[in-house]
Formats: C-alpha cells, structure tokens, sequence
C-alpha cells in the first residue's frame, strides 16, 4: 500500500499534545479529520468539469494515519456490484473476483486511493493545516464539554468576569487547555444579598451544561439551588460525609416574591444513630459549622429540623421556630392538615408574608393551614372538608356519566346508520 509521508510525525503529535494539553489519541484524530478534508479538497480540484459532490459524497472515505512509519494512506470503502456507476463507491464484481473469488454483489471491500506524493499539492496541504487548527479547538471544546458533564450537579468555584444583561459571566477552572471556561449566572440565579464585583469568588451549583454552537459548551450555573445549600452542609459537617447524618429534604426560597422578604431554606436531617443529634451536628458548638453556611449564602436564614416518619411531628418540626398545639391529618389522601397553634403564634407560624409556612409545606409535601386554637371549630371544619369531598366526587361521577352516555349515543348512532345500510340493500 502506498503511503504519503510526513517527516516529524511523530514529534508534531507530541507537541500538539503538550501545546493544547490534549491527548494523543484527540490529536491524531483532529489530524485524520484535517487530512480527510485536505484529500476531499485535493478531489474537488481535480474536477474542474464542474461535478457536483453531494455533500455526504466522501463520507466512505477514510485516514489511516501510521505513526511509526510517518505518513498516511486514504482508504476507500466500496459496494460490490455487477456494473459500475461510481468508481468512488463502487467496484465491479469481476474485477474483485480475480483476487478474491469468494466475493459476492453487496459486499463491501475497503481499498487504497492515496494520491502521489507529489499530486496531493500545495493546496491541499494549505487546507489540512487550516483544517487541523479548527479540529483541534474542537478537541478541546468536546474534552471540556466532557469534563462538565461529569460535574454537572456539583459545586465548582467561580470568578465573576462581566455583566451581560442581567445576567454574570463567571469563569471556571478547567483542566483541558482553557485554563478558565465562561458560564452563566442568570438572574433568577443569583442572591439578593450577592455583591457581583468584578473578580469576586463565589461557590456556585453547575445546573445545567448545553452544547454550545460555536465557543464550546455553554454552561449555567446558580447560586439560588438547593444542591449548594447540601454541599455546603456536607462540606461543612463531617456526621453528613460519613452518612451518620443524612439530608432528607431541602425546601429554599433564595429569591422570595417581595424585596421585603430575606431569602429562607428549611433543612430536615435524619440519623440512624441513637447516640446522634442530627440538628445539633449541623449546628455544630455555639453555631459554628451553620455560621459558616449562613456567610457563604450572605445572612440567608437557616431552619435546621429533625425529619420523622411521623406526619403529625414532622410537620411540627416543619413549622419551627413555632411552637404547635395539635397537628389534624384532615385529609390523609389529599395530605392536607390543620395546624393548631396559640394566637401569639399565628404570625410565627405563617411567618413574613406567609413564607414559613409556604417552605414548611414544600418541605413535607402537604398542604398547611394554619388555624387559631382558641377558635377552632373542629365539627365545623371537618363537615367543610366532608362538602368539598364530595363535591369533587361529584364532578368526577358527572364527567363519568357523561362519557358513559356519549359512549352509549356513538353506539345506538353506528347501530342505526348498520340499519338503514342494510334496509338498503
């Protein structure tokens, strides 16, 4: 097989590896790639007759790069058929059986189309090098693209860059040539209580990572999600990172509806250990391991409560720093309670424009009302439920009834029009 040589071969992959911080193996693809492209422009010139290349025309062309004899062949692959129409694609049936009589029509056999040394030309060389320095940035931009996908999920440490919008460009360290990789921190990202100095680092959640179209991948990043309050804690407390200390649920409102709310998360944390405290391990001595989450996320407050498989106390424990009276499972299937607390309690318990009780009931999954004790009327809420109950059912058996009755119209309507067919005949 014929062989187009390219002295240093060797030695320029090497290079290009260290340069870009690429592997080998990355390299020598970008360069069959180029090397395709360069044979493809090398074709293209040879048919001056104005023959059009579909575009999916070389596709069964290929590079076979030889790294140890420094050069490369371009192979082709072809169908066996019993009259040529294309000598690219196609190869005749008795020009195959003379080197291998077994060959039968559809069969495809892989031959060597490398051009002479000298015809491959000063073009085409132009081309391939051209060819290779996009193919190696798209190395790159893929190697990254991979590296964040595997982050996707955790916390990474950013630099805040510039301002587009509204939203911040931060930078993120990256270990494939791009000593930093711009993402976004979009609006409904950030905290109220951040100050997006230019060059300021933050800890920030990698949530999302899109393929971007032309500067590699395009990554999103917040400082609003749940996930960088569990790393943050799991960071922090050592009971969580040894799995004494387990994170049951997590409920964060860090951009409250009104600017007279501070940004609020609840926390509910659950040990298997007797001897353990799940809410004082992540409170730690005095509040020192909490502080330390409550400075990175800038004052945002932080209720830490024990989870229990017990609706009645979860939900107790849920409405803290309240105290609660009575928790009433009203309606167990459609998971809505009462809550009963002091008079003095009702605006703890609904906190600042009905936040704490709008996370509480995030954080257990049921619906939360929360009622005066003192004017409770116990008989009288269960019949409202009862009514509302049955109104539902209601509504469900008419909608029931009334596909039942369309269904039993559409029948007597085919039955008839079978009838009058058959009179007709």
């Amino acid at each position: 097989m014929s062989i187009v040589a390219l002295p240093g071969l060797k030695k320029m992959i090497e290079e290009i590896s260290q340069t870009h911080n690429l592997p080998k193996s990355a390299v020598q693809q970008a360069l069959r790639e180029a090397l395709l492209k360069g044979y493809e422009r090398y074709r293209r010139a040879q048919r001056l007759d104005r023959f059009h290349f579909e575009e999916d025309y070389f596709d069964n062309f290929e590079v076979d790069l030889d790294v140890e004899e420094e050069g490369f062949r371009v192979l082709s692959t072809k169908t066996i058929v019993e009259e040529v129409g294309n000598t690219d694609h196609h190869i005749s049936l008795k020009e195959v059986q003379e080197v291998a009589s077994e060959a039968q029509l559809g069969d495809s056999v892989v031959l060597d189309v490398t051009p002479d040394q000298g015809e491959f030309g000063r073009m085409a060389a132009i081309q391939t090098k051209q060819v290779l320095s996009q193919k190696l940035r798209d190395q790159q931009r893929k190697l990254v693209q991979e590296e964040f996908e595997e982050l996707e999920g955790t916390v990474l440490q950013a630099r805040a860059l510039r301002f587009e919008r509204q939203s911040v460009i931060m930078a993120l360290s990256s270990g494939f040539g791009h000593p930093e990789v711009e993402a976004e921190l979009p609006k409904r990202e950030q905290l109220p209580n951040d100050n997006y100095r230019i060059n300021t680092t933050f800890k920030v959640f990698l949530k999302k990572v899109r393929e971007g179209p032309h500067r590699g991948p395009q990554l999103v990043v917040s400082r609003a999600s749940a996930g960088l309050v569990v790393y943050l804690f799991a960071n922090e407390v050592p009971e969580i990172e040894d799995e004494v200390v387990r994170i049951v649920a997590v409920a964060r409102e860090a951009n409250p509806p009104s600017r007279h709310v501070g940004p609020r998360t609840k926390i509910a944390v659950d040990t298997l250990e007797r001897d353990v405290d799940p809410v004082g391990a992540c409170i730690g001595a005095r509040g020192s391991r909490i502080q330390v989450v409550v400075n990175e996320l800038r004052g945002e407050k932080i209720d830490v409560i024990r989870w229990s498989p017990d609706p009645s106390t979860y939900i107790s424990n849920a409405l803290s720093p309240a105290r609660v009276e009575q928790v009433l499972l009203v309606n167990p299937e459609g998971r809505q309670a009462h809550i009963l607390v002091p008079e003095d309690q009702l605006s703890l318990a609904i906190g600042k424009e009905g936040q704490n009780v709008r996370l509480a009931a995030r954080l257990t999954g049921w619906k939360i009302d929360i009622k005066d004790v003192a004017k409770y009327d116990q008989e009288a809420e269960q019949r409202k439920i009862q009514a509302a109950m049955q109104a539902a059912a209601d509504v469900e058996e008419d909608d029931y009834e009334d596909e039942v009755v369309d269904t039993l119209n559409l029948a007597d309507s085919e039955a008839q029009a079978e009838t009058t067919s058959q009179e007709e005949e």
